[in-house]
């Protein structure tokens, strides 16, 4: 039991439940949470926490959900059971939201178009000032994300899925028998590559106990068209942890040399090859013990 800051809201933990409190104003973050957990209370029952009350009016936006047991799968060595069961929920996530409410549901932020954004303004902002071999990665993935043609949009020719918003194995949590999911503040429509992409190339993925990528990925079937399009998602994503991790001595959150690790990333999934991590070598380490 207890409390804490996680990012920009307030986390309350006790025995039996849990309460986000929101920012003033920051109403938007407290609805897609509370919509989330209605939507998977309704649909895939037990893989996530059970809404339990929302207030908008407060003066913190207030969503308040039951505890789940359970270990969180980041910083973790996962075993080939625990793989399986990560990817098992994952396609549970994705396929829970039936068709008809998944067309009435708005994008998440944070999806293509965003992310484009965002790197456009990095390209001028950031980019001139990094030098070395993080700046030299920056620039080749610049580079093709000029000619990748991306746009503003998701591709069109995957289906929709309901996606989470954000691939930090810290939200999947290890019961022992199964994994089941929090933090659905920045949820909404998405497409299935693009959220296993935040998965994979999320810094949590890889930067103590790498996860088995061509595992993992392994439990899932793809189209021709999402094959093509989770390497466009990866390289994206990737690109925009290069910036990000640039950022990181401001609040250093991650080992020494994380971000010429992450350059490293970028530039062999910019040349199709296998990701080969570098550096820091931590020792095993199964999950902590569950709760």
């Amino acid at each position: 039991m207890g409390s804490g800051v996680w990012g920009t809201h307030v986390v309350e933990v006790t025995a039996d439940q849990v309460v986000k409190r929101f920012p003033r104003g920051d109403e938007e973050r407290a609805a897609r949470e509370w919509r989330a957990l209605t939507l998977l209370a309704e649909h895939a029952p037990g893989l996530a926490p059970d809404p339990r009350s929302l207030d908008l009016a407060a003066g913190a936006p207030t969503v308040v959900m039951s505890r789940l047991a359970g270990a969180p799968l980041r910083g973790c060595s996962l075993d080939d059971e625990q793989v399986k069961a990560l990817a098992a929920a994952v396609n549970e996530l994705h396929a829970a939201v039936p068709a008809d409410a998944l067309r009435h549901l708005p994008v998440r932020p944070g999806q293509q178009g965003d992310l484009v954004a965002q790197l456009e303004k990095w390209a001028v902002a950031v980019h001139p000032r990094v030098g070395g071999p993080v700046g030299r990665a920056m620039g080749r993935g610049l580079q093709w994300l000029a000619k990748a043609g991306l746009g503003t949009e998701g591709a069109s020719q995957v289906g929709p899925v309901f996606g989470p918003g954000d691939g930090n194995l810290a939200n999947y949590l290890w019961d022992g028998s199964r994994v089941r999911v929090v933090d659905f503040e920045e949820s909404g429509r998405s497409d299935r590559a693009f959220e296993l992409a935040e998965i994979t190339e999320h810094v949590g993925s890889w930067v103590e106990h790498p996860l088995d990528v061509p595992a993992f990925l392994g439990h899932f079937e793809f189209t021709a068209a999402e094959e093509a399009r989770l390497w466009e998602c990866r390289r994206l994503l990737a690109l925009v942890w290069l910036f990000l991790l640039a950022f990181d001595h401001e609040h250093v959150r991650n080992p020494p040399g994380t971000v010429e690790r992450q350059a490293d990333r970028l530039m062999a999934l910019l040349a199709g090859g296998p990701v080969q991590p570098r550096g820091r070598h931590l020792g095993e380490s199964a999950c902590p013990e569950t709760r």
